[in-house]
């Protein structure tokens, strides 16, 4: 299995792809469709995206690493619990439903788990021994790299998305609190409204407008994201409180915007180091759209 290719699915709210990536972190072809309603139907175009994507790079593959948006049980492959934005998703067997379809060994993980490990493998954190992972897209998703392997718990290790103590918005998981209500591309949108940024209110402007807004030097756009950067920093010093790890890599849609994020990441770090007085270092992704694919890619190699 070490020298053979092995396919990657990323399934998103919007999109789902597919790719096969060579033994060194190379997509060698790729396929992408938009994301269906329902399990079943899901399952069928990622099925038919890793056919394909096999087609195209005309090599053989042996397994399939599914990364899926939602609390994947580590064990049986199904999925626990998922945001409100997916319909008949909970419950769907990804590693059953996967390997009936393709005939191929599948392991199934959490979309973030996969970017992590891709990351760790490939990417920003590579040779790291321990780091952790946030994602910044629609939601906030985190995952745990510790001691040179993907560390998943019960399926939901790392999702600090969920953590409390970030104020009183209700969450998209119906309770309050939570980091993605401040730290998500929903929340940020929704932020900008509240607080009346642009001529406009702020009225339908979502989150990559706010950046550009913000890059135009709106002052209102400028504090929210701020405000992510703060967010994003409280929660890292939580992980480094909690699992003394060095290295944080954040990826997402709303990374993008790393340039505005940072320098209130950093000053948090800096109002409050860890105990431990080891210094936190926080980068930002470099894989981009390829990071769940490959790191899906990766855990299938281990099978």
């Amino acid at each position: 299995m070490s020298g053979d290719p092995t396919a990657g699915v990323d399934i998103g709210g919007t999109k789902i792809r597919a790719a096969v990536v060579a033994p060194g972190g190379a997509v060698l072809a790729s396929a992408t469709a938009p994301t269906p309603s329902g399990g079943e139907a899901m399952l069928d175009v990622a099925a038919d995206l890793v056919a394909r994507a096999v087609a195209s790079a005309e090599v053989p593959v042996a397994a399939v690493g599914v990364g899926a948006a939602g609390v994947v049980d580590p064990g049986t492959g199904e999925v626990l619990a998922a945001s409100d934005s997916f319909t008949g998703w909970v419950g769907t067997n990804l590693r059953d439903g996967f390997g009936s379809r393709t005939g191929l060994r599948v392991v199934a993980a959490n979309d973030v788990d996969s970017f992590l490990v891709g990351e760790a493998t490939w990417g920003a954190v590579r040779g790291v021994r321990s780091a952790a992972g946030i994602a910044l897209g629609t939601g906030v998703g985190g995952a745990l790299w510790l001691d040179g392997a993907l560390y998943r718990g019960a399926g939901a290790a790392g999702e600090i998305g969920h953590m409390p103590g970030f104020g009183d918005a209700r969450c998209t998981c119906g309770q309050r609190g939570h980091l993605e209500t401040l730290a998500s591309g929903r929340s940020v949108a929704r932020r900008y409204a509240e607080l009346g940024g642009g001529p406009d209110g702020g009225a339908e402007v979502g989150a990559s407008e706010v950046e550009a807004r913000a890059l135009a030097g709106d002052e209102v756009a400028v504090q929210v994201l701020a405000d992510v950067g703060h967010a994003v920093g409280s929660a890292v010093l939580m992980l480094a409180a909690l699992l003394d790890v060095g290295h944080v890599v954040v990826g997402g849609g709303l990374a993008r915007a790393w340039d505005l994020l940072e320098p209130a990441l950093l000053a948090r770090l800096r109002d409050e180091p860890p105990v431990s007085g080891h210094t936190i270092e926080v980068r930002s992704a470099v894989l981009g759209g390829d990071a769940t694919v490959v790191g899906a890619a990766a855990l299938a190699r281990r099978l």
